[in-house]
């Protein structure tokens, strides 16, 4: 029998990075909306409303009809999905920071792991916003009201991340002590992945806001973390590498490598968001042969750690041992956001990149079939996405004993 129970009481057992399971529902929460966002029209509003899909799905029964019913249960599944994670990791977080586990993971490197809870929340601002756009109706009537309590919750994130990070470099610069030896992977790189979130988050008003006050704060905002962001990746990427050389990389911390290709998402995401800000909020020509190459730049980067990543990570066995053998662990999480990423990214490349640059017909069949490949991963990052948290994650049922025969 399946158990579709959670573990409870973990204590000294769990792992902040267990955020990551919930991190990955959201994701591809998001993931699924895209669908919708890019290839149903929507020229009056920055992006998709229910009030564009209502007539879809109450018109005659269509593919078009049926694909959109689809897309939005699995937005709906993935979105439960991503809250119950996200409320059983609080719950099991609560009882971890009674247990000394904890104050010994505040006095070591895995302290950084701590940058995953506001990460996930960034992502659950972002999820509310998927779902109040698609099935809430109206609502772009409203959304200038919306966008000040937008800035104001990724603005609380973004201090909660700060604090977990000052308070790391705080420890780590004045008492020394860092342990190398176990740094060889770009897992602490998990700070740069929150703050890009963080950054992306404040964007968002700053590219669909027609608010001066909204655009400014969202862009400045966005701004400075997407600085941090970039300043840390450039340390952060570098001592890594130079550390994995030497002594080879952690196997459990494997999948690190492909920790780029989110960081990279939001971080292509975000200049998009700030250049769409520019342009209806400052009247700045919107350069969409310039976002043809960003884009372009940047998936070409996340295809190459992607392969880099898939070579290491199969030569270590790492798929076989951790995906779909009993070493599966909180880290193992963290496969899910690159697929979600790639997958993202992708779309935006197909249609900010070539298909605003006229260099393929939106609706044509080259557009759905440059979309395929990038399909293909987001089937791909649901399966094992599932497959891990059964396996990692829910309870082992309970079997009861049989009365016996009189």
């Amino acid at each position: 029998m399946v158990s579709f129970m959670l573990k409870r009481d973990l204590g000294a057992q769990y792992n902040p990075l267990f955020f990551l399971a919930a991190l990955g529902a959201g994701g591809l929460t998001v993931s699924f909306f895209l669908y919708p966002m890019f290839l149903v029209k929507h020229s009056d509003t920055a992006m998709v409303t229910f009030n564009h899909l209502w007539p879809i799905l109450t018109g005659p029964v269509s593919l078009e009809s049926v694909l959109l019913g689809l897309d939005l249960l699995a937005v709906l599944f993935f979105a439960m999905l991503h809250f119950r994670l996200l409320a059983w990791n609080i719950g099991e977080y609560r009882r971890f920071r009674r247990t000394d586990a904890y104050a010994k993971l505040r006095d070591s490197n895995a302290e950084i792991s701590l940058m995953a809870i506001p990460l996930t929340l960034a992502m659950s601002v972002n999820t509310m916003f998927v779902l109040g756009a698609l099935f809430v109706p109206n609502l772009w009537s409203v959304v200038e009201y919306l966008f000040p309590f937008a800035l104001l919750a990724f603005g609380a994130i973004g201090i909660y991340a700060l604090k977990i990070l000052t308070t790391y470099f705080a420890r780590t610069l004045t008492n020394g002590n860092v342990d190398f030896s176990t740094n060889n992977s770009l897992a602490p790189m998990i700070a740069i992945f929150a703050l890009a979130m963080i950054a992306v988050g404040l964007a968002a008003p700053a590219a669909m806001s027609h608010n001066t006050a909204s655009i400014t704060l969202g862009m400045l905002g966005s701004l400075f973390f997407l600085t941090i962001a970039v300043l840390l990746a450039i340390v952060k990427l570098v001592h890594g590498f130079q550390a994995m050389m030497a002594k080879g990389i952690n196997e459990a911390a494997s999948p690190s490598l492909w920790i780029l290709i989110p960081i990279l998402t939001l971080m292509g995401i975000t200049w998009i968001r700030l250049a769409h800000g520019l342009q209806h909020g400052f009247d700045e020509p919107m350069n969409f042969t310039g976002l043809l190459v960003l884009t372009a730049v940047i998936l070409s980067a996340q295809l190459l750690f992607g392969l880099i990543g898939y070579a290491v990570m199969s030569r270590l066995g790492y798929f076989e041992h951790y995906t779909k053998g009993d070493k599966g662990n909180a880290g193992t999480f963290s496969l899910i956001c690159p697929g979600v990423a790639l997958f993202v990214f992708g779309l935006f490349f197909v249609h900010v990149g070539l298909i605003h640059n006229g260099l393929i017909e939106h609706s044509s069949w080259a557009h759905y079939a440059v979309m395929i490949p990038f399909v293909l991963v987001q089937a791909k990052t649901v399966e094992v996405m599932l497959r891990i948290k059964r396996n990692i994650l829910h309870a082992e049922p309970t079997v009861q004993a049989r009365p016996a025969e009189g």
